[in-house]
């Protein structure tokens, strides 16, 4: 029914504008799945890029943060060979309607997401897109169709294999295909110590790196070998690099047990971590079980470390997400709060990434522009699916209204369960104990992302409570260069992390 609609509102569209004086016609798009591109039909997300951009593009694609690229997009269940479907880049788009650009000059791009993973990781294989189109002096508001097409596949720019080095290793988790009623599989990349081919007896301890948001086990093949450098040169012990896997299809799992993504956490402490003990060599104790990952992936290690006190035996979490939800980027995220995640009190938009002391993009621009690319795999979808209850449509519950920036007071409360300060306080005569010498949260004084208000808290809090946790605000960092040598870790804070991972190994035999 919705497809026949579309068709006779695209029909009377048309019709409209056929005359000698056309009515005042808004820009459409006709968009062309090409023969050679398919030879079966295919459905997906279509994205319409818009940028009036001067320099000439062969490509046009949104990244993470909103930009000068506008985009549109519209689902469609099945897209024959040969066929053309109408757009109405005025339904659904980032930063406004289409048709409420400015006269010029612009230029165009079609892109098929056929899994629904461009909010997340952008263009991958099997995505289909098309040329370019540049049309020089037409107004957005008053224009005839503009004929685009998808033409080919996107290719990857990079194949990953296992190699003597880094291995590839696949598990399907018996609790997750349970949960999912299908197979489901858990992914890492092992990175190997120089001399274990040459020491079948030995066995390692393990640093299990979580990557950030948009990530994957992918990240050994280009930050595997820096962190392997040091035990090359001697400078540090050996130990075995597993780059986990934390992205799923509505964006990161965190490792964290969801009544929506399932139980991420008990699947890798239960079944994965032992696989890869048996198969690799790995010393199957606590005190050879250390984590560390940045952003996402410095919450993912922060919350195993909290949640499985007495199975790893150290994290450095790094610039991890917000880790107290009184500050959520900046949004007091706990039940009963006024706050609006678009406004702050005086009405002005709250931003949220910021850059030299700059504004750069608001949470409002984030959030829309996220909420075109998909309904789920972005950033703040991702925490939802984590996070949220489940509602009557089986989809998370939003944080909040995507329109009016209002916070949903029910979500809230079931996010107090994912808050870490508020488990730690819940817990903190049990835990406290079990955590000894074992946390270590380092930020930056200005993170991109206003991270380092939560860490703070955080901090505060382990330190009211007499804490021996390391807790480090770097000044003059942001999240992108935390990790460069500063004097505190003058050879960098790769460097240091491995470094303090071996003393408490050593101290631990």
């Amino acid at each position: 029914m919705y497809f026949r609609r579309a068709f006779l509102l695209a029909a009377l569209w048309a019709a409209a504008c056929s005359g000698q004086a056309p009515a005042r016609c808004p820009l459409r798009f006709r968009v062309t799945l090409a023969r050679e591109a398919s030879a079966a039909p295919v459905s997906g997300r279509l994205l319409v890029f818009m940028t009036d951009d001067p320099v000439p593009r062969d490509e046009l694609s949104i990244h993470f943060l909103p930009g000068r690229i506008w985009v549109a997009a519209q689902e469609y269940e099945s897209i024959a060979p040969g066929e053309s479907v109408e757009f109405d880049p005025d339904r659904m788009a980032y930063p406004r309607a289409f048709s409420q650009a400015k006269p010029g000059s612009y230029q165009f791009m079609a892109l098929l997401d056929r899994d629904h993973s461009y909010a997340q990781h952008g263009p991958v294989d099997d995505d289909l897109r098309g040329p370019v189109v540049r049309l020089a002096g037409i107004d957005p508001g008053h224009t005839p169709p503009v004929e685009l097409a998808l033409t080919r596949l996107e290719t990857a720019e990079r194949e990953f294999h296992s190699t003597e080095d880094i291995k590839i290793v696949e598990y399907r988790s018996p609790l997750l295909t349970h949960f999912w009623g299908r197979p489901v599989t858990m992914r890492a990349a092992v990175v190997l110590p120089a001399g274990y081919a040459k020491s079948p007896g030995r066995r390692y301890p393990a640093l299990y790196v979580h990557h950030g948001f948009g990530g994957d086990y992918r990240d050994a093949f280009s930050y595997g070998p820096r962190m392997r450098q040091p035990m090359l040169e001697g400078k540090v012990m050996e130990s075995v690099l597993v780059f986990l896997d934390g992205s799923c299809p509505t964006g990161d799992d965190e490792f964290a047990d969801s009544v929506n993504n399932g139980a991420w956490g008990r699947a890798l402490t239960a079944e994965f971590i032992p696989w890869l003990e048996r198969n690799f060599r790995l010393i199957p104790r606590p005190a050879a079980r250390f984590l560390t990952g940045h952003s996402s992936g410095g919450w993912a290690s922060l919350w195993l470390q909290v949640t499985y006190p007495d199975f790893f035996g150290g994290t450095w979490s790094t610039a991890p997400d917000p880790v107290d939800f009184r500050s959520f980027t900046g949004i007091n995220a706990t039940p009963g709060s006024k706050d609006n995640a678009y406004r702050t009190a005086d009405g002005k938009p709250r931003n949220l990434v910021r850059q030299d002391g700059k504004d750069l993009v608001s949470f409002e621009e984030f959030a829309r522009q996220e909420e075109v690319l998909g309904e789920y795999g972005g950033q703040l979808a991702s925490f939802e699916w984590v996070f949220s209850p489940r509602g009557p449509d089986g989809r998370p519950l939003k944080m909040f209204n995507r329109v009016t920036g209002e916070l949903d007071q029910s979500v809230l409360e079931a996010w107090q369960e994912y808050d870490i300060r508020l488990k730690l306080d819940r817990e903190w005569p049990e835990i406290r104990p079990k955590l000894k010498g074992k946390l270590n949260i380092i930020c930056g004084a200005d993170d991109t992302f206003h991270l380092e208000e939560a860490v703070k808290l955080l901090c505060r809090f382990l330190k009211d409570r007499g804490s021996d946790a390391v807790c480090e605000i770097v000044p003059g960092r942001n999240h992108m260069n935390l990790y460069a040598p500063y004097k505190t870790y003058p050879d960098g804070l790769v460097f240091r992390i491995e470094k303090e991972m071996q003393a408490k190994f050593e101290a631990a035999k």
